[in-house]
């Protein structure tokens, strides 16, 4: 199987540059992988597919204002701060790159500097940072981590409001994340109510979402591909819920791909248990799925490993299918984009 197997071709006014007013508003594409039919919906209608003893897992990773600008020496860089490797180093992605050098100091604002410890390939670097709680800093200087195909003019204070709070579900707990679990954008407290009104039990489990998941694929055959790792955790409750549920053959539903490799990977022995850990699991068409029934989520990218969970998940023809109808149809795709729910 080639990663070209994955291509398809977007209108670029098909992808969504800002949410819709209302989150619910969002329109759902069901695909019955049984039937093979297609039925277009609303996201305000997705309990309505749901039923008493349903389980449906959340992501509650939260997304950190993680891009920032900073200055070396007069020359504007801009950082994408990855994550907190030890107490005071971060790991950053940072272009122009070639301006940051091992040594330099960055000021980002007032009381707010770093010194670059390490230098890695691709734009990647180490910063040391000795004034103290970075992200307490990054909370009032950052933007949301947008992906690349949202554009948004440098520093574009306007949006940056509107990007921090709907860039982010609103079940979003766990700080560490540099990307939104997309499919969760759509939820509402309303909605969520009205799922736990019909006696579907909601758990929740965390994936900080990180460079593994928009990682682009560099090989030709989808099998020579290696993931990096991100890090979960899955708490007693979620796991006791799940067990009982699959003692059952009731059905386990996954909002978003993060939750989905989350709970592929968890899985041992056909049973759940409470824990942390890092998984660079990689789901592509072949793969056999274990602990998941039911997956809701957005239309992604081309010869992206998201797509491609998708298509092992549905079927490659089913959802080539599919993302042909949602051009037709003129759906939003990506991150701000509509959502499909697979049956």
């Amino acid at each position: 199987m080639l990663t070209a197997d994955f291509d398809y071709d977007l209108p670029q006014e098909l992808i969504a540059q800002t949410p819709l007013p209302k989150r619910e508003q969002s329109r759902m594409m069901i695909l019955h992988r049984r039937t093979g039919e297609i039925i277009h919906s609303r996201f305000e209608e997705f309990p309505d597919y749901l039923n008493k003893g349903d389980v449906l897992i959340l992501n509650n990773t939260k997304v950190i204002p993680a891009r920032a600008w900073g200055n070396i020496e007069g020359k504007e860089i801009e950082f994408l701060f990855l994550k907190e490797s030890q107490e005071d180093l971060w790991e950053v992605l940072c272009r122009p790159a070639k301006k940051a050098r091992l040594g330099d100091v960055i000021s980002f604002s007032p009381g707010f500097e770093g010194k670059i410890a390490k230098v890695e390939p691709e734009g990647k670097r180490v910063i040391r940072f000795s004034s103290g709680d970075v992200l307490s800093k990054l909370k009032k200087i950052g933007f949301a981590p947008l992906p690349p195909y949202i554009k948004r003019k440098k520093k574009n204070v306007e949006l940056r409001e509107q990007d921090l709070e709907r860039y982010q579900t609103v079940f979003a707990r766990k700080e560490g994340a540099i990307a939104a679990p997309t499919a969760g954008l759509h939820f509402t407290p309303q909605i969520l109510e009205r799922i736990k009104a019909k006696r579907v039990q909601v758990a929740e489990i965390s994936l900080d979402v990180g460079l593994a998941t928009f990682q682009p694929i560099r090989a030709r055959r989808v099998k020579d591909f290696r993931m990096l790792e991100e890090t979960y955790s899955i708490s007693r409750g979620t796991s006791q819920t799940i067990n009982e549920a699959k003692r059952e053959s009731r059905p386990i539903i996954a909002v978003g791909t993060t939750s989905v490799r989350t709970l592929e990977s968890a899985l041992i022995k056909g049973k759940f248990y409470p824990r942390r850990g890092s998984t660079n699991l990689f789901i592509y068409p072949g793969y056999e799925f274990k602990a998941v029934d039911r997956l809701l989520t957005n239309f992604h990218l081309p010869q992206s490993t998201l797509l491609m969970l998708v298509a092992a998940f549905a079927g490659l023809d089913f959802v080539k299918k599919a993302y042909k109808e949602a051009i037709r149809q003129k759906y939003r795709f990506y991150s701000y984009g509509d959502c499909m729910f697979i049956l």
